[in-house]
């Protein structure tokens, strides 16, 4: 028994390393090539097969289909690309991430590379104690690709053949003779080992080592290899679900091409698993029938082959894809006008030049609301005859804007510092800093909104009314911050951080002087006694808030130049 248990926790132990090296080498290559994921995601706008393209040298890239998926799906949620653009990109991931299974088939497999495995350990670990953060990344990535090697390796070793424990070889086998059932049954399997170990690649090498210790014949690691292709779509829908619904719709673009995919290819088993036979035979002159050394090589054949018909098949139904999609999956009616967080609310993307995207595009949303706040606060002033209730509920809203808008400057600024601890470049780290300045004015400009409908509010209780000549002035003040918070706006939706600076300082020029000609009339107006001292001072409080409102919003255009490479 102590044997038994010994030998398990070896060959979890053996998995654990392939999964952290897999791990380490994905997140190391991600971002190796992070500073170049914001161009690609330009690139795939221009056609579907172009994205198709990109997904899979993406993939390839980073080795991870998941990583890519996560990428995508974040990158929808922020808005950088539309659903429909990123399908072709979510197949071209599909056809990319089969190059990990060849890596593992042909060197962890076919070409034993365990000698190489200790040099390669002692390669990376000058790199990976470098400060130069390209150099440890790449120094990370041949470890990780190293631990990959060592993983299969102990994997191949602690496995023990069937021969060796005929009773259990014997359950197994029973499983594997029920015909289109154990085909269902094992792509089960599949689909939840790869759910649990949260790796496509670790259910390739560990369905290879069963196939090639005869544990299960070579069609049933077929099945099991189909089921790897439903399980990895879980990684993108779980990290979905905090997201927006354009995110949800994303990650079920996944799961429904892989799932309907492998649904034809369980329909026509027999004569796909003869194709893949055809092309290892042409390619090694022996069948995964016959040969168990042939297994690996047939697996990644038909791990490829599966994607590329698929793709092919699919490619052309994308607009389709995508209404369907859009059927199955639908947003509330008003889930545009809830106030909550809706770009970042995924968490970090895979690149810290991808993460700031998303925060600018959360900056811009929160902009936004602030600008709503405003228009709530115009109509409780020009609405001077509206009922009790309707003006407790505004006001209301108002207060409840307040309080929301000092939570999403939290998590905002949470986000960016978390961002900040990643490596990045220079001018990402500049920028990111400056967005935490901008969360800070926009959470200043809703207290100026707030400190307005107190104003008001406080009218409205005491029953002071302002005149006709106060009303249009403050309307006039008002109609140059809404101005100003337009062009605030406008610069904020840049993703080049490029701002009108000049228009903006005009802008917020105008506001001073108008406060200060205002202020000079009301002086003499309280001498003529054209309105009381009390009315004078509920309507220059407002003005000069107006003033204060104009500084916030100018600044947000200002810190945006600032941040200009």
């Amino acid at each position: 028994m102590e044997n038994v248990v010994l030998e398990i926790l070896e060959w979890l132990g053996s998995l654990a390393i392939f999964l952290y090296g897999m791990k380490m080498m994905s997140e190391a290559l991600l971002k190796i090539a992070g500073s170049r994921m914001k161009s690609i995601l330009a690139v795939i706008r221009s056609n579907r097969i172009v994205g198709m393209l990109m997904g899979v040298v993406v993939t390839m890239i980073v080795q991870s289909s998941s990583a890519t998926i996560v990428m995508l799906v974040s990158a929808v949620n922020a808005g950088i690309i539309t659903l429909g653009e990123s399908i072709g990109m979510i197949m071209g991931a599909n056809i990319g991430t089969t190059i990990t299974g060849w890596i593992i088939a042909f060197f962890g497999f076919n070409v034993d590379v365990w000698f190489l495995v200790l040099p390669m350990i002692g390669v990376a670990m000058p790199f990976v104690f470098s400060k130069v953060n390209k150099r440890h990344s790449w120094g990370e990535a041949i470890l990780g690709f190293s631990l990959i090697f060592m993983g299969i390796h102990f994997l191949r070793i602690t496995m023990p053949y069937a021969t060796s424990l005929p009773s259990l070889a014997e359950f197994v086998n029973d499983y594997c003779q029920l015909g289109t059932l154990s085909i269902i049954i094992f792509l089960a399997i599949g689909t939840a080992i790869t759910i649990l170990v949260q790796s496509s690649s670790a259910t390739m090498a560990f369905t290879i080592v069963l196939c090639m210790h005869k544990w299960i014949p070579f069609e049933i690691g077929a099945a099991m290899i189909l089921g790897e292709n439903i399980g990895t779509t879980v990684t993108a829908n779980i990290a979905a679900q905090v997201g927006n619904i354009s995110a949800k719709r994303a990650a079920f673009v996944h799961f429904l091409f892989n799932a309907t995919g492998a649904v034809i290819a369980v329909i026509l088993f027999k004569p796909f698993l003869h194709l893949v036979d055809t092309l290892t035979v042409a390619m090694l002159d022996t069948s995964p029938y016959d040969d168990g050394y042939a297994v690996p090589i047939a697996l990644a054949t038909l791990h490829t082959s599966f994607n590329l018909i698929n793709t092919v098949i699919f490619i052309s139904f994308t607009s389709m894809i995508e209404r369907i999609v859009m059927h199955f999956k639908r947003g509330k009616k008003n889930e545009e006008e809830e106030f909550h967080l809706k770009y970042i609310s995924t968490g970090l993307m895979s690149t810290s030049e991808l993460s700031l995207i998303q925060a600018k595009k959360e900056i811009s949303f929160f902009a936004k609301h602030t600008q709503k706040m405003f228009s709530f606060v115009r109509e409780l002033e020009f609405d001077s005859d509206m009922s009790e209730s309707k003006f407790g509920k505004l006001y209301s809203k108002i207060e409840s804007y307040e309080k929301i808008s000092d939570d999403v400057e939290y998590e905002i600024a949470n986000y960016l510092t978390k961002v900040n601890q990643a490596r990045m470049s220079d001018s990402g780290r500049r920028r990111s800093k400056s967005m935490i300045k901008i969360v800070g004015e926009l959470e200043s400009i809703g207290d100026c909104n707030f400190t307005m409908a107190r104003l008001i509010n406080k009218m409205h209780e005491q029953k002071i009314r302002v005149t006709k000549k106060m009303s249009d002035k403050i309307a006039f003040m008002f109609n140059m911050v809404d101005e100003a918070l337009n062009t605030m706006l406008e610069n904020l939706d840049k993703l080049d951080f490029s701002a009108d600076v000049v228009k903006a300082q005009e802008i917020e020029t105008q506001i001073n002087r108008y406060r200060d000609q205002v202020k000079a009339e009301n002086f003499d107006n309280i001498k003529l006694e054209q309105y009381s001292y009390e009315q004078s001072v509920f309507f220059m409080d407002l003005i000069q808030e107006c003033e204060n409102l104009g500084n916030r919003i100018v600044n947000v255009s200002e810190i945006l130049d600032e941040a200009v490479d």
